[in-house]
């Protein structure tokens, strides 16, 4: 097996895009590919052993990848009006939204001359996903990248305060839908805080509550069940602020427990549409989101639309960054195959 891909990191979250070497993906749209590589009786997080899911394992696990290891597979867009599609992989299986990825697509489309930019501006870059079209806004100076900007599928919050029995004691948990389904709920009602020598208790929390909200109505997408089902656990911590910029810091427990890095994107979505809900941010104010290692997006929610009802659009800007370019190779008779995870 030979693959070829690219890796970037936004904002110290890796992204890994696959280039050559998949084989065929059928389908019609992203999502219907989505679908069709988790396979029949397969789960997002247990997908059907199938020769694309043998890539996905290589370049998740030791020793081509790591458990924190996140990328995406190049496929055709849905129709002429988006520039790309992508499905989103991760060390478990497939997600239905990625904004670090998204943002770390927009830098290489660009970057790779895949879409046309300015010296000077803002070149958008258009994406199919399994959630819909999302869109990078990538900004320009002097012929470099310096920025992107994820603009996201409408996000809508479906419990501000959902209430639940944890094993730490009651705790109430706001769910939204962004493309995936993320929960958020402040550390410090677990008696936590955000903070990396507090990781092991703060990913056993986020499995505990994302079992916990398993079958709840609120994590039922509304139109499309593939989108059903809790993703992502957000623990945040308030951050004081000298300039009056709304600022919090999180760390998003996704998948089986894997750990975002970044801010995380989707994640910021997220919480962007339930601090509007809540009234704490009004369209066009900034939050400022910070990531467990002190990373930064910036985000914000645009002006229309209803948290509570059919969703509002958030953007979310971060940075990303090349780190490598790869040629991954598994040769016959390598006994560790697809690889192993610790």
């Amino acid at each position: 097996m030979r693959v070829e891909a690219v890796d970037y990191h936004t904002a110290g979250e890796p992204f890994r895009i696959v280039l050559d070497g998949l084989p065929p993906v059928p389908g019609d749209t992203v999502a219907e590919r989505r679908a069709i590589a988790i396979g029949a009786g397969g789960t997002a997080t247990a997908p059907r052993a199938s020769a694309l899911d043998e890539v996905r394992q290589l370049l998740s696990r030791e020793p081509r990848g790591h458990a924190g290891m996140y990328g995406g597979f190049v496929v055709p867009a849905d129709d002429a009006e988006a520039h790309l599609g992508v499905l989103f992989w991760h060390k478990d299986g497939y997600s239905t939204a990625c904004g670090h990825g998204t943002i770390a697509l927009g830098a290489w489309a660009v970057d790779s001359g895949l879409v046309a930019a300015p010296e000077n501006g803002v070149a958008r870059v258009r994406i199919d996903v399994p959630s819909g079209r999302v869109t990078a806004l990538v900004h320009r100076a002097e012929g470099r990248t310096t920025g992107v900007t994820f603009r996201n599928v409408p996000t809508r919050v479906a419990e501000l305060k959902l209430r639940l029995e944890t094993s730490r004691g009651p705790v109430e948990v706001a769910v939204a839908h962004s493309g995936a389904c993320y929960a958020s709920v402040p550390a410090a009602s677990l008696g936590l805080a955000v903070e990396t020598g507090q990781l092991p208790e703060l990913t056993a929390a986020g499995r505990e509550i994302r079992d916990l909200l398993a079958g709840s109505a609120a994590v039922s997408h509304p139109i499309d069940p593939r989108l059903s089902g809790v993703y992502g656990v957000i623990l945040y911590d308030e951050l004081p602020s000298d300039d009056g910029v709304l600022s919090q810091r999180n760390v998003t427990v996704f998948a089986d427990g894997q750990i975002d890095r970044s801010p995380c994107g989707s994640g910021t979505s997220a919480r962007l549409a339930i601090l509007a809900a809540e009234g704490r941010l009004a369209p066009g104010e900034e939050l400022r989101h910070e990531s467990i290692i002190g990373t930064v997006f910036g985000g914000r929610v645009l002006a229309g639309g209803d948290p509570l009802g059919e969703g509002v659009v958030t953007e979310v800007t971060g940075t990303a960054h090349l780190t490598g370019e790869h040629v991954f190779l598994l040769e016959d008779g390598d006994e560790l195959g697809a690889g192993f995870l610790l």
